[in-house]
């Protein structure tokens, strides 16, 4: 919820030492005083995004309908059990997408991975071999350019490439949504690969091996970089700060 930021070698900044000893997540005033940027995912933050608010909504939903009511709770005290359990849900799906990135990140270093996941890396990188070729892949790139910064999950010198770990199946097919046009326009430019191509990899987490890859056209691209650079300008106008890029 904090937002992350990188220091202008690209370097993250997700946390600091605070006074009492203890880490604890960046704030924008610790990231002032170091001249750092705003990830990509930061910026995005201040737009709607219907798909994920929806899903968030539906966890609450679920959450109250399978969390009875303890007798004579205030109505008050029902509510926040509730919100505090569908809080729970969505921190496991995040933390399940994580635990899938780094396995991933493991696998295209060559490193050993999670015998658990294998059926999940292994459909990854069938998918991958047949839409992409091959290619001289580099994972977990992280950057800063333009006032802004971000972690590239995959990139070559032909490709960015982000994944999104959903439930879905054969039948339904995960959605796609502006904002994941903006998010991989955003790290081309980055990245300082204007014209490469650009595509999320989805990777189901209700049936581990099926991978969807969807590419993003140039046009599409070119639009999706037009809305983020904007919501950029306005990031910076609302928090009324524009770090200073280095000559």
């Amino acid at each position: 919820d904090a937002g992350h930021y990188y220091l202008q070698d690209g370097t993250p900044f997700y946390t600091i030492i605070g006074k009492n000893g203890k880490e604890r997540p960046t704030t924008l005033r610790d990231v002032r005083q170091v001249n750092a940027v705003p990830s990509v995912t930061t910026v995005m933050k201040c737009m709607a995004k219907p798909g994920l608010d929806n899903w968030i909504q539906n966890q609450v939903v679920l959450s109250a309908l399978t969390m009875p009511r303890i007798d004579g709770e205030p109505e008050e005290d029902y509510i926040q059990r509730i919100k505090a359990d569908s809080r729970e849900q969505c921190r496991k799906a995040a933390d399940r997408g994580t635990i899938i990135h780094g396995q991933l990140e493991r696998a295209f270093l060559g490193e050993k991975f999670d015998d658990a996941y294998s059926e999940v890396v292994s459909g990854t990188f069938k998918a991958m071999q047949k839409y992409f070729g091959e290619q001289n892949w580099l994972p977990e790139k992280s950057f800063a350019n333009y006032g802004f910064g971000g972690k590239v999950d995959l990139h070559s010198n032909e490709w960015v490439i982000d994944y999104k770990t959903k439930e879905f199946d054969e039948c339904k097919l995960p959605d796609v949504y502006d904002e994941h046009c903006m998010q991989l326009a955003a790290y081309r430019v980055g990245l300082d690969k204007p014209l490469a191509r650009c595509a999320n990899v989805f990777v189901s987490v209700s049936n581990p091996g099926l991978v969807h890859i969807v590419e993003h056209k140039a046009d599409d691209l070119h639009r999706g970089w037009n809305m983020f650079s904007h919501l950029l300008k306005f990031w910076q106008a609302k928090n009324k700060y524009h770090p200073v890029t280095p000559l």
